[in-house]
C-alpha cells in the first residue's frame, strides 16, 4: 500500500477498518452498517453513475439495492493508497473484487476513491465515487 508522507501509522490502521466494515456490509448485505459508515452530508456516486446526495438518499438506495446484491458473489476491499490531504483528510483508493464460492473472480473489478474525514477520533466517508474497471 502507498501512503503520503505525513502518514500516520494509526490512522492507516483506522481508515483500513473503515474500508473493512463496507466489504463486511456488503458482504453480509447490511444497510445500516454500510450507511452508518457516512457522514451525513456525504456524496455517494455508484459505479454506475447514480450520484446521491446526504445520508437520507445514501440510505434510500442502499435499503433498497443492498440486499440481494451480493447474491452469488462474495465482495473484497483492499486499500491500495491512502493520501492524508490534511492530517484528517485521506483520499483513499481501494481494490474491489468479486469471487463466487470456488474463488473465481466474477463481475467486474471495481476501484473506488472515498475521501474520508476523522471527526471527533472517528474516519467517515465524506465523498465516494464507486468506479468499475473496464477491460481494453
Amino acid at each position: 500500500m502507498r501512503t503520503s508522507p505525513e502518514t500516520n501509522a494509526a490512522d492507516v490502521e483506522a481508515i483500513g477498518k473503515v474500508v473493512a466494515d463496507v466489504e463486511h456490509a456488503q458482504r453480509n448485505e447490511l444497510p445500516e452498517a454500510f450507511i452508518g459508515l457516512f457522514r451525513a452530508d456525504a456524496v455517494w456516486t455508484t459505479a454506475q453513475g447514480v450520484r446521491l446526495n446526504g445520508i437520507d438518499e445514501i440510505a434510500a438506495f442502499t435499503r433498497k439495492v443492498l440486499p440481494g446484491a451480493m447474491k452469488g458473489m462474495i465482495p473484497t476491499y483492499e486499500v491500495e493508497q491512502v493520501l492524508f490531504i490534511r492530517s484528517d483528510v485521506a483520499a483513499v483508493k481501494v481494490r474491489q473484487r468479486y469471487w463466487d464460492d470456488g474463488g473465481e473472480q466474477v463481475g467486474r473489478e471495481g476501484s473506488p476513491l472515498y475521501v474520508m474525514a476523522k471527526e471527533g477520533g472517528a474516519w467517515r466517508l465524506v465523498a465516494c465515487q464507486n468506479t468499475q474497471v473496464v477491460e481494453g
